[in-house]
């Protein structure tokens, strides 16, 4: 049942959306922006909604299957577009700010629809949490001028969560799955093929029963995290696993004994 809080922070966001002549919203299928683009549909209409997503190489095939499957079931108007980040030196290079550059590749293209749309504004789903982390990505979303429902209204990730399930949206409790180039170290460079073998070595580990995972592309070996309390039951499968992983084209695996930890990759950062 949504609480007091919450439900005034629904009232915030009908508000907000009151002044919204349009929405084009950036999903990606999680459910931070799975939440605005349903809520940009629930208060203007689907006339007045579309929601773009982008079949990059760095979003999961399951992740855009999902989001395609979210869309039919609330009837979103859905628009994928093909975003060309690997072909950016400042991208594939990966430095430290590469989400940056992900991002303004993905606000450009969302630009050049502004025409097509006038007046309408450029929405996304960063929540009131998402400061606090490190995201370079949002300095792109203010250079393009993109509007972020969350952050104005104050809304967490639990409060986030909270409306998502308020509504029956089936990503009300979906694991966070940042993009796939998030698991290769800063300076090594991105490439397609590693992106594979990340997405593929992660359904391994999922369909093993470990929904909550990562795994870290370090060249010629993949470290797995999952969560600390898993780390017992995952080693009764390990001898299994490994190979399978191995077969994808690593040369050998690691269990990261540390557990997961979000954002792991970016303790570099502090270090340098």
């Amino acid at each position: 049942m949504i609480n007091n809080v919450t439900m005034s922070k629904l009232s915030e966001l009908e508000c907000w959306f009151k002044k919204c002549p349009g929405a084009l919203v950036a999903f990606s299928g999680g459910v931070d922006s799975s939440l605005v683009a349903y809520l940009a549909k629930h208060f203007l209409g689907a006339k007045r909604t579309l929601a773009v997503i982008s079949a990059s190489p760095s979003l999961k095939l399951s992740d855009l299957d999902a989001g395609k499957q979210f869309a039919l079931g609330i009837n979103l108007p859905l628009r994928i577009i093909k975003t060309r980040e690997l072909e950016n030196p400042d991208y594939f290079n990966n430095p430290s700010n590469r989400c940056y550059y992900c991002k303004h590749s993905l606000y450009d293209e969302l630009q050049d629809m502004v025409s097509e749309f006038p007046d309408w504004w450029v929405l996304n789903g960063t929540n009131a949490d998402d400061a606090s982390d490190y995201r370079p990505g949002l300095k792109a979303a203010q250079e393009f001028e993109v509007r972020s429902p969350l952050v104005d209204c104050s809304v967490d990730k639990n409060a986030v969560r909270e409306l998502a399930e308020s509504f029956h949206l089936d990503c009300w409790d979906k694991p966070a799955s940042p993009c796939l180039s998030s698991r290769v170290p800063y300076g090594e460079q991105i490439t397609f093929e590693k992106l594979r073998q990340i997405e593929s070595a992660e359904a391994i580990i999922q369909d093993a029963g470990f929904p909550i995972n990562r795994v870290r592309h370090y060249g010629n070996y993949a470290q797995v995290e999952i969560p600390n309390e898993a780390i017992q039951l995952i080693k009764e499968h390990w001898e299994l696993l490994e190979q399978k992983i191995i077969a994808l084209g690593f040369s050998y695996v690691r269990l990261d004994t540390e557990g997961f930890v979000s954002g792991k990759l970016n303790r570099s950062i502090g270090a340098q």
